[in-house]
């Protein structure tokens, strides 16, 4: 296991690539970041935390909101009811393409991470309104993470929210398609609530136990989800967790993962 002096030691040898990306501007909220915040925490099962870096600062889960959804979701519905409308393979297209949605019939996204997956996955949360549903997913969000206080960023929510107009171009795909029956709208306000819940990369190792533990919380014993269900995620984490790079981060790290625009990454260590 790796010590906290070695964990520094990779995050100051991690900042010189960092020049070398991009923060997403896309969405202009999220182009506020600074490029050379960076931390990284390993939670083991005994209760430790080995970190390093910034470990206070709190990111948006954006794209690793995905993993989780989809273990509600399939909580919610069942197996069967997700994967008629959304497949399991992965995909080489960038992770907000269309075009798989038009070759493939009948049409359903080819997998829950890319965003056409996800929007299907988000709009199956059980829950009368958006505000249920949300609450649903964010009260969950805060039993696997062990933190009661999480919640999300009003202002990532907003920028999103105004600047989603693929997001939206692929709802109204869907719905056209009988994927989804909601209004378009909801849907995003919801999807981008859950991308927008933000966390320490402390509170997002303690998830990632959750996951290698196969949905089992070592500290309490309680399954917070079915061994089966967490199973399905780390494969999607493996097969499709950092989209058209997900074969190379297979074969050159070898663990299930989830990135997110923001910057963060999702890892379990079976």
């Amino acid at each position: 296991m790796y010590t906290k002096a070695e964990l520094e030691q990779f995050v100051e040898q991690a900042k010189q690539y960092a020049r070398y990306g991009k923060v997403a501007d896309y969405i202009p909220a999220l182009g506020k970041a600074d490029p050379n915040d960076l931390s990284i925490a390993i939670y083991l099962p005994d209760g430790n935390v080995i970190d390093a870096g910034d470990t206070t600062h709190k990111v948006t889960l954006q794209s690793i909101s995905k993993i989780i959804a989809l273990a509600l979701v399939l909580m919610d519905r069942g197996e069967q009811e997700v994967f008629r409308k959304v497949g399991m393979e992965p995909t080489g297209d960038p992770f907000n393409s269309i075009a798989k949605l038009e070759e493939i019939q009948p049409a359903k996204p080819l997998n829950p991470m890319i965003n056409a997956g996800a929007l299907a996955v988000t709009h199956m949360i059980a829950g009368a309104s958006v505000a249920e549903r949300f609450e649903r997913l964010l009260q969950f969000v805060r039993k696997l993470s062990g933190n009661p206080t999480i919640s999300y960023s009003e202002e990532v929510a907003r920028s999103e929210f105004e600047t989603a107009f693929l997001n939206r171009s692929l709802c109204y795909f869907l719905k056209q398609h009988g994927i989804i029956n909601e209004d378009v709208e909801e849907l995003m306000d919801l999807y981008t609530k859950q991308c927008a819940i933000e966390m320490t990369c402390i509170d997002l190792a303690r998830i990632g136990l959750v996951f290698a533990m196969d949905g089992c919380d070592p500290f309490t014993d309680e399954q917070m989800m079915p061994l089966d269900v967490a199973r399905i995620c780390k494969t999607f984490m493996v097969t499709c967790g950092m989209y058209n790079a997900s074969g190379e981060f297979a074969i050159k790290v070898g663990i299930p993962a989830k990135s997110g625009v923001s910057g963060g990454i999702l890892a379990a260590v079976p």
